[in-house]
């Protein structure tokens, strides 16, 4: 069980990262310091665009417009972080104790 608790808190660590990396490159693009032009910049937009659009989709139609603000990646991450302290305070389900 203490597998499945890693393999837990191994995913909502990447999915915390891929967050606050599509948070940075949406940031980059906004201020023209990087072009969606370039190959590997679009690759990398659209990739992670694509990976975290399930989680940001049902976020955007709950939340209202904010004028052109996204904020369903801060969403995104609070609900990762409470997920990961909700794993960390019931690890003893996993392991045993």
């Amino acid at each position: 069980m203490g597998m499945i608790y890693d393999a837990l808190m191994l995913f909502l660590q990447v999915l915390k990262f891929f967050i606050i990396a599509h948070f940075i490159l949406s940031w980059l693009i906004s201020f023209q310091v990087l072009n969606i032009r370039q190959p590997i910049v679009s690759q990398i937009w659209f990739g992670l665009g694509r990976i975290l659009e399930p989680i940001y989709g049902p976020i955007r139609r709950i939340l209202p417009t904010f004028s052109g603000i996204d904020l369903s990646p801060m969403v995104a991450i609070f609900a990762v972080i409470i997920l990961e302290r909700a794993l960390m305070r019931n690890a003893g389900f996993f392991f045993g104790y």
